[in-house]
């Protein structure tokens, strides 16, 4: 080999090694500057919620827990918060819609109670401002425990063994089982309910906890407009929207009953009867909603990438690729976390009277 051929082939190498470097300095560029971006719309999850208005203690937690799977406080024995919330799916049920009180067929889809505490109020139409609220009306709710009024609920809890918890976590009140510290100790149970995920560690700096797709489907989140609705901490939850902004939802969706949902739940007009409110809806939080399907408040859509589609059409008035598709789908898969070790396993709860 000649001297003027070597000479050739190591400046080609050069140069490959020079593109080869400047690729390798664009590319840690761009995943810097989409994690700022990133930073900008979205929040990690906090380690903890325990906060000053909340307050709570183990025992707290403990007692909430077994309230929480407990059934025999509904009038027929057989609902309770895990009926809707269950830990095989993620904090959700994983039908349509959801089964109440007697086997009747609930009007909307349940939602994951994982990070609820987060959001900005519960239920769909925003009608109870803290999860205190909603546990505590849900004991008087024809289609969630079905009792006449409070003290029959309280009632019943004096029979069932519980004496012992409620005095631990609630020490120094005279009578201490009552609808509002059911509520308070559901309450705390449910604030120990995070779902740290791998987009949490991503957010912390860690690039490497998410995948290239994920970080492109990142990327086409946000530039496409989806973070418009669904951004901080729980990806959403913090707003109420128009469902069906650019296109009528039921068309969207191909809902074979579209005469049936249309008369049948128009959101946020439901409690408050203003016609601004018709079709209002509070925007969903996105954490673990890979595995919480099927979606929207009727469940009318099976597949997480369907879902995808009709958001992009109703909300954006844009059609997506199948790729932009894919990979925001790779996305939203890191925003799954772990199922909480103390929602996993269902407690034991006391003898009741009822049994023997």
């Amino acid at each position: 080999m000649t001297l003027k051929i070597i000479i050739r082939n190591v400046l080609t190498i050069t140069a490959l090694c020079s593109i080869a470097i400047v690729s390798l300095v664009n590319a840690e560029d761009t995943d810097k500057a989409l994690l700022k971006r990133a930073q900008a719309l979205f929040s990690p999850l906090p380690d903890t919620l325990r906060v000053d208005d909340y307050p709570f203690s183990d025992a707290r937690v403990e007692l909430g827990k077994a309230l929480f799977f407990e059934t025999r406080v509904s009038t027929d024995g057989r609902m309770s918060c895990a009926a809707c919330h269950n830990p095989s799916y993620h904090g959700g049920d994983s039908l349509a819609l959801s089964v109440g009180l007697n086997g009747k067929k609930l009007p909307r889809n349940a939602p994951t109670v994982f990070n609820t505490p987060l959001l900005i109020s519960q239920h769909y139409g925003g009608n109870r401002l803290t999860v205190e609220e909603q546990a505590m009306k849900a004991l008087l709710s024809p289609l969630a425990y079905g009792n006449k009024n409070y003290a029959e609920a309280e009632a019943k809890l004096k029979t069932l063994g519980y004496a012992k918890k409620f005095d631990e976590a609630f020490p120094n009140e005279s009578d201490p089982v009552s609808a509002e510290n059911w509520a308070t100790a559901i309450g705390a149970f449910e604030r120990t309910l995070l779902t740290p995920a791998p987009f949490d560690r991503y957010l912390k700096g860690d690039q490497r906890a998410i995948s290239k797709e994920a970080k492109i489907g990142l990327d086409k989140f946000m530039s496409v407009g989806c973070a418009g609705c669904h951004s901080g901490v729980v990806v959403g939850g913090q707003s109420f929207q128009k469902f069906g902004l650019t296109e009528d939802y039921w068309l969207a969706t191909g809902s074979k009953e579209q005469e049936l949902l249309k008369g049948r739940d128009k959101g946020k007009f439901h409690d408050t009867q203003k016609p601004e409110d018709m079709f209002i809806f509070k925007v969903p939080q996105l954490r673990n909603v890979a595995m919480t399907p099927p979606y929207f408040h009727d469940g009318s859509v099976a597949k997480l990438d369907d879902a995808v589609r009709v958001m992009a059409r109703l909300q954006l008035g844009k059609q997506l690729s199948d790729d932009d598709v894919n990979h925001i789908v790779a996305f939203l898969q890191t925003l799954t976390g772990e199922v909480p070790a103390n929602f996993a396993k269902a407690p034991v709860l006391p003898v009741s009277p009822y049994n023997n």
